[in-house]
């Protein structure tokens, strides 16, 4: 349903108007901070709503798109803020992207606004005339402006915060997704049911999910008042579900929201930034953070200058796979909590793997379901624990409406089975007799070998037990007699000298032979997305030229 079809009010479960109440109960706390500098909650909200009041005066309105094509900074939380505000819908844009690939996405979402970094003025030049509904270019930091451009910093200082309005529950964000094939497709997820998925948080103050705002503002004071708020590193890209959920979730507890400074990941600069501003919560993005952040911890430590953990109660994890090995190496340097989150852009907390302190911690790839996860098989039937059956994760908790602009898209993850409505992105497990799962991973990139089914991410764990492997992705290639053969393209550590040999044998000790990879591809230059996760194009065609096919 549109948002102009729904109902507002001034007390709607709607981030902006809930943030706007943190705000003026709060107006000390830090809500930002990127690098060394802070804003708190007030120049927070001011300077958001004079963006807003910009927004306002280029006629934007509800429901028009606002693309935030931007690393991560102070700008990127206040732009969304300000498009919230205006009951406009924000949406995020890879700052990885090309000219063709940000023409699709901007052209996609209608897009009427883009933010942009300086840095990506010239891509955006390349779109400037195919992009028919962007009416206003706002570039972020200084340099030679682009043409047609304003700056940012000039709509702040030029315009008189906009006036609050009464919202609805039901207003808009975007999440961009690329998956793992196709062109990307925006997630449509509503206000209230990005904040329904919110659960354990409120559980720590025996809270119900909050149906009004005010309940929501009471909850964030009531945090702040037992110094139990959340005091956020965003390590990965805001771009990006895992960071950029888990930012969302945090502003409407009152907490604060802290991003690197860097563009490329620095794990000193990490651990120097939780040190400086008393983060309590790290939010990274499996091995492809936790080892260098491992690393930088040991040689800290080594040199006689150990990083300050002090503060740290959690490090949770989301988007790929989290080693058992890492989580006990962070153990071993800090009692804490690790969670293990099991999610995805169309389905938030299908499922978790939480290791307290000082207990065991779990295989690598087991979690527990979450309360409205199933795993369902693709006829449409119930895994049952123990037989060993695979199945697709089911989400029937708070999803989001859909895809925008993809109906048959939306029908085929989100269908309807024995009448309730399920998020089904595609991600495939068994069921244990215990009950737990293990995540086998995406079928979209399932290898087909001999009419056997084998998961890229169960192979890529095995092979990176082995101690010269240093990251691994594993792809399928056409093979005349199996259909498909298993690869695997992998970055070896520099003192490392290891045969393939050695390392297909070693995989095989960790999963079944028919799994193992057939050949070892070695490449220099590993590629990962900005937040961590596999990229499996580049992966396939990397795998091509190194085979040479």
């Amino acid at each position: 349903m549109a948002t102009t079809e729904v109902p507002v009010s001034d007390d709607a479960v709607n981030f902006a108007t809930i943030w706007e109440g943190v705000a003026d109960a709060l107006p000390d706390v830090i809500a930002a901070a990127h690098g060394t500098d802070t804003h708190d909650w007030a120049t927070f909200e001011d300077r958001s709503a004079r963006l807003a009041g910009a927004l306002h005066a280029a006629g934007v309105g509800v429901e028009d798109k606002i693309a935030l094509f931007l690393y991560n900074g102070f700008e990127y939380e206040e732009a969304q803020f300000a498009a919230f505000k205006q009951r406009a819908v924000p949406c995020n844009v890879n700052y990885r992207y090309l000219a063709d690939e940000l023409a699709y996405l901007l052209e996609n979402a209608d897009a009427k606004v883009l933010f942009f970094d300086e840095t990506l003025a010239d891509r955006v030049a390349e779109v400037q005339g195919r992009c028919s509904l962007v009416t206003l270019y706002v570039q972020v930091g200084g340099g030679d402006l682009l043409d047609g451009a304003v700056h940012y910093e000039d709509l702040v200082a030029d315009h008189e915060p906009a006036d609050r309005m009464p919202r609805s529950g039901e207003d808009l964000w975007f999440l961009y997704t690329g998956g793992t094939t196709g062109n990307p497709k925006a997630v449509m997820w509503p206000h209230d049911q990005m904040i329904a998925n919110m659960t354990a948080h409120y559980r720590v103050l025996d809270r119900d999910i909050p149906t009004t705002a005010t309940e929501a503002i009471e909850a964030a004071i009531e945090l702040s008042g037992r110094n139990r708020t959340t005091k956020l590193l965003a390590a990965a890209p805001l771009m990006h579900g895992t960071s950029g959920i888990n930012a969302l979730h945090t502003l409407t507890l009152g907490g604060t929201v802290a991003t690197l400074a860097s563009r490329s990941f620095d794990a000193d600069e990490l651990w120097t930034t939780v040190a400086l501003h008393r983060l309590t919560m790290l939010t990274i993005v499996g091995d492809a953070f936790a080892r260098p952040m491992l690393e930088a911890l040991d040689r800290a430590e080594a040199a006689g200058r150990p990083h300050d953990l002090s503060s740290v109660f959690q490090i949770m994890s989301s988007g790929v796979m989290w080693s058992q090995e890492s989580k006990q190496a962070f153990l071993d340097h800090k009692p804490m909590t690790l969670l293990d989150s099991l999610g995805s852009s169309e389905s938030v907390g299908q499922a978790m793997q939480l290791t307290r302190r000082d207990q065991k911690v779990a295989n690598t790839g087991r979690f527990e379901l979450g309360p409205t996860t199933q795993v369902i098989t693709d006829e449409g039937e119930m895994v049952e624990p123990g037989s060993g059956e695979i199945g697709r994760l089911a989400n029937r908790g708070a999803n989001p409406l859909g895809y925008y602009k993809d109906p048959a898209k939306t029908d085929e993850t989100f269908p309807t089975i024995n009448g309730i409505r399920w998020s089904i992105p595609g991600d495939y497990a068994t069921v244990e007799a215990d009950g737990t799962i293990t995540l086998l991973g995406r079928g979209s990139v399932c290898i087909n070998s001999g009419g056997e089914k084998i998961y890229p991410e169960e192979v890529e764990e095995a092979v990176k037990t082995h101690p010269a492997v240093a990251d691994c992705n594993v792809v399928g290639l056409p093979d005349d007699r199996w259909g498909q053969t298993v690869n695997a393209v992998v970055a070896i550590h520099d003192d490392a000298s290891v045969d393939d040999d050695d390392i297909i044998a070693h995989t095989r000790t960790q999963i079944a032979a028919y799994k193992a990879p057939r050949r070892i591809l070695r490449t220099d230059a590993f590629v990962r997305s900005p937040n961590g996760k596999s990229d499996y194009q580049w992966a396939k065609a990397e795998a091509e030229r190194l085979a040479g096919l």
